[in-house]
């Protein structure tokens, strides 16, 4: 078997991974002309940490993580007004996360790839034709080439989805905020945040910072807007949205890199009825984006792209193993968005009166015996997909 994979981020590096582990011919498709650099931090957790394990890349992920303490809720003087323990968290999920930089788990997926990946960067797809039982792609310099299956990995505005299934406007959910994030270099705010990740408690618009090595610091960003245009600027607009908030924003927002070196999108959704058509299948974002506002975008999308793999090498044809694929993960990600949806208003408090709210959940949520369950609340059930995967077929296999 032969499988095309459009893009080369975190859910299509994990793809190809799984498939050449599996003895399958896989060639990487990716627009950019090189690795992406822009990127936020990620709480990894859930079943894409279980995928990385089973895959035999949870010591280079643990590796490339950062240790964080705290999640800090400062107020414009940088005073702690509230915080989310992150031994507590962590407990919830039975010490099963790592906090990491998106670029640095793609690095590791990419650079545990085998020898027989073929790894195409400025090699984007501008069109697909369905042959039947093969599918036919074109690059955009004019090269075709031949696959058993496509795979769209290519994210939430994925090319793939658009030139198979339709435009972007009739999966997209916006759900009310923009999001940015960029790296800078400033002594004085990395040692205020030492290991911590620390959060203006404020209302409709957020920045925080997570301290990083050799002095960095990443910066996050999110607002409310029922716009979904992205500006031109990102840099002139994120100037202009935060510039009102205090403690140590200013400063960030003066080391703001160029707008190429910043990642800015709204925060959204994508709903689909079918997630294959022919011998076309989408998988992570490009299919089921939950929104950061659920925070496991990356863990779902390295999951399904593991039981995606799975399904192809046990299932006795490519259509039974898109069916079952679907079949598996869609009653999760469907589970997680609703979730995000419900929460919207606790992750970025719209009024004092959900702020303070929030201060006081979080309060509560310190109490010994009362962080699973509230834990449960913010990041929905818990599931072992990829175990229970693994686990028939130790059975079957025996």
């Amino acid at each position: 078997m032969k499988v095309a994979i459009c893009g080369a981020g975190i859910t299509g590096l994990a793809l190809a991974h799984r498939l050449a582990a599996l003895d399958v011919e896989v060639v990487v498709l990716e627009r950019a002309a090189g690795p992406r650099q822009q990127g936020y931090m990620i709480d990894f957790f859930g079943p894409g940490f279980d995928a990385v394990e089973e895959m035999g890349l949870l010591p280079q992920v643990e590796e490339a993580a950062y240790q964080v303490d705290e999640a800090s809720l400062l107020d414009e003087h940088g005073r702690r007004r509230a915080a989310i323990d992150y031994v507590q968290f962590a407990k919830s999920v039975r010490g099963r996360l790592c906090s990491i930089m998106r670029p640095d788990l793609e690095r590791v997926l990419r650079t545990g790839l085998p020898s027989t990946v073929d790894v195409r960067f400025g090699a984007g797809v501008t069109g697909v034709e369905d042959l039947g039982d093969r599918v036919r792609v074109t690059l955009a310099d004019g090269e075709t080439l031949e696959a058993d299956l496509l795979v769209g990995a290519d994210g939430i505005h994925s090319t793939v989805r658009r030139l198979v299934f339709g435009e972007e406007s009739r999966f997209l959910r916006h759900l009310g905020f923009h999001t940015a994030a960029f790296v800078f270099e400033d002594e004085e705010i990395r040692a205020q945040v030492g290991e911590r990740f620390c959060l203006t408690d404020t209302v409709g618009m957020q920045m925080g910072f997570y301290g990083l090595r050799d002095g960095k610091l990443a910066a996050f960003a999110v607002h409310r807007t029922t716009d979904p245009a992205l500006p031109d600027d990102t840099r002139a607009a994120l100037r202009a949205t935060y510039g009102s908030l205090g403690w140590a924003v200013p400063k960030a927002l003066d080391l703001c890199p160029p707008p190429g070196e910043v990642y800015y999108d709204q925060v959204a959704q994508i709903e689909m009825s079918s997630w294959s058509r022919g011998r076309v299948v989408l998988v992570g974002d490009s299919c089921y984006a939950v929104s950061l506002l659920a925070g496991q975008g990356a863990s779902l999308g390295i999951a399904g792209a593991f039981v995606l793999a799975e399904q192809l090498t046990r299932a006795p044809s490519i259509e039974t193993a898109l069916a079952e694929y679907e079949r598996l993960v869609r009653p999760v990600v469907t589970e997680k968005q609703q979730v995000a949806r419900r929460g919207a208003r606790w992750f970025l408090p719209a009024n004092r009166f959900l702020l303070l709210a929030r201060r006081a959940f979080l309060h509560v949520a310190r109490l010994p015996g009362l962080e699973r369950p509230l834990a449960a609340a913010v990041t929905g059930k818990s599931t072992a997909l990829v175990t229970n995967l693994k686990r028939g077929a130790e059975i079957r296999s025996r």
